[in-house]
């Protein structure tokens, strides 16, 4: 194929490069072919653009402003010519969800852009999401300029240098392009975050207004690429044979599976299996080890459930995978009294030494627990094993009945709606097994809907559910369908949300519709922030301040955005299920309204099993955890 020389100099124009880009087949084609090895000029924040591309970066959800002009023009001319795509948002806040999804449920690393100030605060807020989960994505901020001739509007007004850098450090892993000339550091930095094998982040990159036009000289294939990490495992066999021996003169085995396992389910299966242990999972491991296995505990922790807190409280020796410890999933520090000793399987070398007593295997979740799987196949069973899988198998059995009983209580009379209406454990073991059957991915806000969520669903596999347990970020689900409009494959979804998460971000009705998202808003309405009633009421026996007394219509208030599909779910089963076939049917965003019970029968929730390190139960955890071995 004959083509001109690139564009190589400022006489041309952004449009004129994303033309040529395109004729030589994109930018790594370019770089195969050897048509990009001398050097270039062209402005900053293209050559930002051309090395995220290099990174297979080509997705950016945006917020223009009047600190991003320069990227939305570049953007504009590469998206024309289908070298990147862009879509816009009416909220930072969704916008971050949405790009944090994009990353988590599909693999796709894409841009969140915003202007300077207010937006770049709202994202960055956001980005706890991320960073509470490992997720990698770039969040490209708008900065005041580097000469300081007067403060910028919307910049911290502080007479300081590098605020808004400061402030994202604390957060995460950030630069800001000072000049031109350290793209190439930026771009590598912000690889090695956004990549990182074990736990990526967000990555900010701040750019000053003045140096997004500045013109750059550098050659294009020495832009950094998305580096590529080996997985690791410890080098010789002496770990694993300590561990197996531990493994097999143990009587009670419990393995804790954190998120990290989540890409090493057929090892931890084997590991489990080999090993005699009861399994407990954390909220975000659903299905890693499959729902109907028998040595499956289901979740444990400050909510827990009868089987996986029981576990947690007779175990002597503790397997943890891909854990780092969060307070919900292991009691603040007391959840294992009887443990000795630790197996601690995790790629960061500090997460591993979280426990005393630890035997540390620091490595790749899947290979570490295979191998250690295989050294333990085929050893003598300690004889004591046997009871103790016996033993939780009843506790499952306990917990299952309970949970059935729960979730098929009849509606209840609610005082707030005036009138009998469905519990929202049984609201969400329908609607999750409406998930089931039909391959829809399942999206849980935080609050009561959460901790009843983790508490019910029952995958096989894990990411079929997405719990955001990290940062318990409210409204993150509603936001998180729209990553389905965004995906090479979007995959249809419900987000289980409380009326308290959805008005979080509601936008996402306009964006959804917009970003032409097949989805369903499942709206379980008790007019109140009930996990936090609930744990008011624990603690000091009455709620303060977490309802309110205004109606809202949410069917008439969805249905008055063209494209939404709006529909009430009813007070019955039949109506509610009738009402999620038709939201599904719809070829777009829908809402499905579900007024739930909330008072003081049993049947309201499925209680906690745990404890936690929070209001007045602080004495007696710290005073346990003062007494705490491991």
């Amino acid at each position: 194929m004959t083509l001109p020389p690139f564009p190589d100099d400022l006489a041309h124009t952004a449009a004129d490069r994303a033309a040529w880009l395109r004729a030589a087949g994109g930018l790594k084609t370019a770089i195969s072919d050897d048509r990009l090895s001398a050097p270039t000029t062209l402005p900053l924040v293209e050559a930002l653009v051309l090395g995220l591309m290099r990174q297979g970066v080509t997705k950016y959800l945006a917020i223009f402003g009047h600190g991003s002009t320069a990227l939305a023009d570049v953007l504009k001319a590469y998206e024309a010519e289908g070298l990147v795509r862009c879509w816009q948002f009416r909220n930072e806040v969704e916008m971050a969800h949405a790009g944090t999804a994009l990353s988590w449920v599909y693999g796709e690393v894409g841009a969140v852009v915003t202007s300077i100030g207010p937006g770049a605060f709202q994202a960055m807020a956001a980005s706890l999401a991320a960073a509470s989960n490992g997720v990698g994505l770039y969040h490209l901020y708008g900065d005041e300029t580097t000469h300081g001739e007067g403060y910028n509007m919307q910049q911290v007004p502080k007479p300081a240098q590098g605020v808004f850098s400061q402030i994202t450090s604390l957060m995460g892993s950030a630069y800001t392009l000072h000049s031109p000339g350290a793209l190439r550091d930026g771009l590598r930095k912000g690889a090695t975050c956004v990549f990182h094998p074990w736990r990526p982040g967000p990555f900010y990159m701040n750019l000053p207004l003045n140096t997004q036009p500045a013109p750059v000289t550098l050659r294009l294939d020495a832009l950094p690429d998305r580096p590529v990490f080996p997985a690791l495992a410890p080098a010789d066999d002496g770990p694993f044979r300590t561990a197996a021996d531990a493994v097999r003169t143990a009587a009670k085995v419990a393995i804790k599976l954190g998120g990290g396992s989540r890409t090493a389910s057929d090892a931890v299966r084997r590991l489990a299996e080999a090993a005699g242990a009861l399994v407990v999972s954390s909220p975000g491991a659903s299905g890693v080890m499959p729902a109907d296995h028998q040595q499956n505990m289901c979740v444990g922790g400050s909510k827990g459930s009868i089987s996986g807190n029981w576990t947690m409280d007779e175990a002597e020796l503790l397997i943890v995978i891909g854990s780092r410890a969060v307070c919900q999933a292991d009691c603040s520090g007391i959840g294992w009294p009887k443990v000795r000793h630790v197996i601690n399987i995790n790629a960061d070398p500090i997460d591993v030494q979280h426990y005393n007593n630890t035997i540390a295997l620091t490595g790749d979740a899947a290979i570490v627990a295979g191998r250690l799987a295989g050294m333990l196949s085929g050893a003598d069973t300690e004889p004591r094993k046997a009871a103790w899988l016996e033993a939780g198998r009843a506790k499952r059995a306990e917990w299952d009945g309970f949970l059935s009983r729960q979730a098929s209580s009849p509606p209840l009379f609610d005082p707030v709606w005036q009138k009998p209406v469905l519990t929202q454990p049984r609201v969400i073991r329908l609607a999750a097994g409406f998930c089931r059957r039909h391959g829809a991915l399942k999206f849980f806000d935080a609050g009561d809907v959460q901790a009843n969520g983790f508490q019910i669903v029952e995958d096989q596999v894990p990411f079929e559910t997405f719990t955001e347990t990290g940062a318990s970020y409210m409204g993150f689900a509603v936001s998180a369908l729209l990553a389905a409009g965004i995906a090479d494959k979007g995959r249809y979804g419900i987000a289980f949300t409380g009326d308290g998460s959805f008005m979080m971000n509601p936008q996402v009705l306009i964006d959804g519709v917009e970003h032409g998202v097949h989805g369903t808003i499942l709206l379980l309405d008790n007019r109140r922030m009930a996990a936090i009633s609930h744990l008011q009421n624990a603690q000091y026996g009455r709620d303060f301040r977490t309802n309110d007394g205004v109606p809202v219509d949410y069917v008439t208030l969805a249905g008055a955005v063209s494209g939404v599909r709006a529909l009430f779910g009813g007070e019955d089963e039949e109506s509610l299920m009738a009402a999620l076939e038709e939201a599904r049917a719809w070829p777009g965003l829908s809402l499905v309204h579900v007024p739930v019970y909330f008072g003081d029968d049993p049947a309201v929730g499925l209680g906690a099993y745990g404890q936690w390190n929070v209001g007045n139960w602080v004495d007696d955890v710290q005073r346990q955890y003062a007494r705490t071995l491991i």
